[in-house]
This record gives C-alpha cells, structure tokens and sequence, in this order.
C-alpha cells in the first residue's frame, strides 16, 4: 500500500522537487502553502506523515505542530533554517518527531522517512507480545496507547517509541544513543538535545512529580533507566 506524505511548505519549487523524488520512491504526496489551512489538508488527505516548514505565511508551523498534536499522532519532520537550534528545541518539545535544517540532501530526508515509517510499522505489527505492563503502566503495541493507572495518556509517535524501548528493558540503563538507535533506527541521526527533550516530555505526561521523576531516571554520564516501580 502506498504511504502518504503532506509537505507543509510555501516554497513551490522546493515541494516540486520534493514530490518527484518521493514519487519515484513510491510515496503518494500532497501539499498545503500556508500554515492556517494545513490541519484542514491533513484531515483530508490522513497523510502517514508530515514535513512540516517553521516559516509559513499565514500561522507559523510551531503553531501548526500544536494545533497538530491536538489531534493528532501522525509523525511529522521539521524543516528549519540551518543553525536555528532554538526553533528545533521548541519543535521537539511540541512533538515533533524529527528535524531537518534547510538546506538539505532529498536522500537525508527519505531515509528519515523510511526510519520513522519503519519503526511506526513495526510498533502497530507486533507480533505476539502486544502488551509491556510495569506495575500501573500498560503500554500496548497495536493500539499504540500507554494508560497509567488506567488513564489513557496521549504520546507523540517519538514519545511512545521511546518509553517502549525503556520499557522493554526496565532496571537497565540505557545510553542516549541506544535508546535513540532503538526506538528510531539504526545510526539514526538526531539534533544532540532531542532525547534529552523527548524524556522531559515524556517524564511530564508519565510521572506524578516530573521535578522528581521516579520512572524515567537520569543515570548522570550514562543515560536513562526505566524503574519498574514496586
């Protein structure tokens, strides 16, 4: 089955391009030039992912992304201006799965594609272990849903892929760029701060004291660990 993507962008000539090389890469793609119709597009065109611009006429895309995941799950790729460490943090911080700096390689852009959609697919196609249950925790891999003490919670697809690999592998500690390789794809390339920003987010929708986080521990030097609480 064709995947389809909707490229959120104002620059004609870039989605142009972007389209005949996703095209020919077998990815049906649709497009929206301004920020205010983009939520309209996606619920028209129920793309499987977004490549989302910063600047866009109309409502700039950080606005975009949080009307997006007020809705919303469908992974989306940044597009940002080369150097805008700023903008990127925020982007990551409002859920947004990965970033990408203008200008940038077609070939870069379609391997994040294909790891993102990769690892989507794999977390709805299980197998028989479709449940991770930690004390008060279930998360279930079909449905793609985490609920704590039976409260369903809403993750971005980065988020839950992250707080599945943890849980996967409770008391152990993992490193950055395991946890990132894991939930994202081998040698999956990441702006230094995105897992450090995904576990704050993630720590503010899972823990009861995010300030004193007793899932999601920092293992200073190291990484993170995942506590199976008593």
């Amino acid at each position: 089955m064709t995947q389809k993507i909707l490229i959120i962008d104002d620059d004609i000539k870039l989605i142009h391009l972007l389209a005949e090389y996703l095209e020919e890469n077998n990815f049906k793609i649709s497009h929206a030039l301004d920020g205010i119709h983009a939520v309209d597009e996606i619920k028209t065109k129920t793309p499987d992912l977004i490549i989302l611009d910063i600047m866009l006429p109309g409502k700039d895309g950080l606005e975009v992304l949080k009307d997006i995941r007020q809705i919303y799950t469908t992974p989306v790729i940044m597009l940002t201006a080369k150097g805008d460490d700023t903008n990127k943090i925020i982007g990551l911080e409002l859920g947004a799965d990965d970033y990408l700096a203008k200008p940038f390689n077609p070939r870069e852009l379609l391997a994040r594609i294909k790891a993102i959609l990769r690892r989507l697919k794999t977390s709805e196609n299980p197998g028989d272990d479709l449940l991770i249950q930690c004390n008060n925790m279930i998360l279930n891999r079909a449905a793609h849903t985490i609920k704590v003490n039976e409260k369903t919670v809403d993750l971005s697809t980065t988020e839950f892929n992250i707080l599945e690999v943890l849980m996967k592998s409770p008391n152990t500690v993992l490193s950055r760029d395991q946890i990132m390789n894991l939930s994202q794809g081998k040698d999956f390339l990441v702006f230094d701060r995105s897992i450090d920003i995904h576990i704050s987010k993630l720590r503010a929708k899972i823990e009861s004291d995010p300030g004193s986080p007793k899932r999601i521990k920092t293992i200073w030097g190291t990484g993170y660990m995942f506590v199976d609480l008593p």
